[in-house]
């Protein structure tokens, strides 16, 4: 969608996607290789309970799922920043998690381009708000 096809309040809603144990351990293997994320025997015995996403994976999953809806297409130009990033609840392997996107923020930037913020609201499968983050994008007029 080009820049004058959004509107602020526009809602959109991605697909699911089931997080395992297999992609938590992976992504915090070569990004965030805390003990939470990777050592189930001490994890187990933590405030969670038990392994859990980390945070910047969930917000990659968040961006990903929001990413291949398309709605941006060929028209983005580059991200711009990610504002207001708040990790809520604990993602668990085996969470089903899908984002609500809004266009929150629309600001032409030059005759052919403006910024759009999106704020993503990810969910898992209990309907509990895991994630939040303000993202901008600049995107063509």
């Amino acid at each position: 969608m080009k820049f004058d096809e959004f509107a602020i309040g526009q809602v959109f809603e991605t697909k699911s996607v089931k997080v395992t144990k297999e992609n938590i351990m992976g992504f915090a293997g070569e990004f965030d290789p805390q003990y939470m994320h990777l050592d189930e025997e001490k994890a187990t015995q933590g405030i969670f309970n038990g392994i859990i996403a980390s945070g910047v994976h969930t917000l990659s999953i968040s961006f990903k799922l929001w990413v291949e809806q398309g709605i941006y297409g060929d028209d983005i130009i580059a991200g711009r920043g990610m504002n207001n990033i708040k990790f809520i609840k604990p993602v668990y392997p085996d969470d089903e998690l899908h984002t609500i996107v809004e266009v929150i923020d629309k600001r032409e930037v030059k005759k052919e381009t403006g910024i759009i913020t999106v704020l993503l609201s990810t969910y898992n499968d209990k309907g509990e708000k895991v994630f939040k983050g303000d993202l901008s994008a600049l995107i063509k007029r």
